[in-house]
């Protein structure tokens, strides 16, 4: 990311861009900034925007061909083609004498990093990934935003909006939104405030289910499964989740067995630091053979469900009731 900020500083561009992964926040603002560096002056003569599979990859070579009129560049905008994990040979070749005056720009959700055309923009131009940010980088941003606002808040209040929110940033933006409108009036903003008007993601609903499962409260985990339900989310999604969630608690319990701490446990799992902290306080109320069990009863339920010997509804409810009591068999 910072290499492009050097680019558009230095006003030296590569002739192709790709920007890809997860955090689509961040590829908008960049795809954003890049286009307005290339095109101050909003021209739409030579700028050109596809987007969606089934691009005439003719007409974008054709129109590349073309001489900018009145103007230095020709742009073109590409977002999610599907160029980078289908062949594309017509265009990949074309990306080997593309004229001086193009720039192309493409924005993927996914790539095939093995892909003749990744391979090819990597060598002739650049190639970002925009990947999910880390606990420290949301909160250093979130902070900022803060801090612009004229508001404070706590170290563990932080946690609990970023574990609401999760860590995608546009999500992030628009809670945060509301929570400044609710505390409009105040400096601080309370572990009450994010609660009264922030949303919880759905996967954190899940592991608010989890944990009310390792608690043994099975009253709690069973009314947010009918919550999830009432949300319409499907029951088999749900099971998916609760079983990433346990697979996660039987990586972290093995993980502290190791000796790791808390930070090695985030590094080698992909959690958050303080998502961490919630899992280990969890751990400790199972066996590594309960958890191993759980898992294998997870993907048994779903071949079950899938061959018609459960329903869905009603065999994700059995492994909850199972596995929110003490000492589950």
């Amino acid at each position: 990311m910072k290499s492009v900020l050097e680019d558009i500083k230095n006003q030296e561009y590569k002739q192709a861009y790709l920007f890809f992964g997860e955090e689509g926040y961040l590829k908008k603002q960049y795809r954003d900034k890049l286009i307005q560096a290339w095109n101050p002056d909003g021209d739409t003569m030579n700028y050109s925007r596809f987007e969606g599979k089934g691009i005439d990859v003719k007409e974008v070579i054709s129109l590349g061909e073309t001489m900018p009129f009145f103007a230095e560049w020709r742009i073109i905008l590409m977002e999610n083609t599907g160029f980078f994990k289908n062949q594309c040979p017509e265009l990949t070749e074309y990306l080997n004498s593309l004229p001086d005056y193009l720039y192309l720009l493409f924005v993927e959700e996914e790539v095939d990093k093995r892909s003749k055309m990744f391979k090819t923009v990597k060598q002739i131009g650049r190639v970002v990934d925009f990947s999910v940010q880390d606990e420290k980088t949301l909160m250093r941003w979130v902070l900022g935003i803060l801090k612009r606002e004229g508001k404070q808040i706590t170290q563990r209040d932080m946690e609990r909006f970023l574990s609401k929110t999760g860590t995608d940033m546009s999500n992030i933006e628009r809670e945060l939104e509301k929570l400044l409108c609710y505390t409009m009036d105040r400096s601080v903003i309370t572990g009450e405030d994010i609660d009264a008007v922030c949303t919880t993601q759905i996967n954190n609903r899940i592991f608010a289910m989890v944990q009310a499962v390792a608690e043994q409260n099975q009253k709690k985990a069973l009314d947010l499964y009918y919550d999830l339900l009432a949300l319409k989310e499907p029951p088999m999604r749900i099971l998916f989740l609760l079983a990433r969630q346990f697979n996660l608690l039987l990586q972290v319990k093995e993980l502290q067995r190791l000796g790791c701490d808390q930070k090695t446990i985030a590094s080698r799992t992909g959690l958050q630091s303080f998502v961490v902290r919630n899992y280990t306080g969890c751990t400790g109320r199972y066996t590594t053979a309960q958890l191993r069990q759980a898992v294998e009863d997870f993907t048994q339920t779903e071949e079950d469900v899938k061959t018609g010997r459960l329903s869905d509804v009603l065999s994700v409810e059995l492994l909850i009731v199972k596995y929110a009591r003490k000492n589950p068999v």
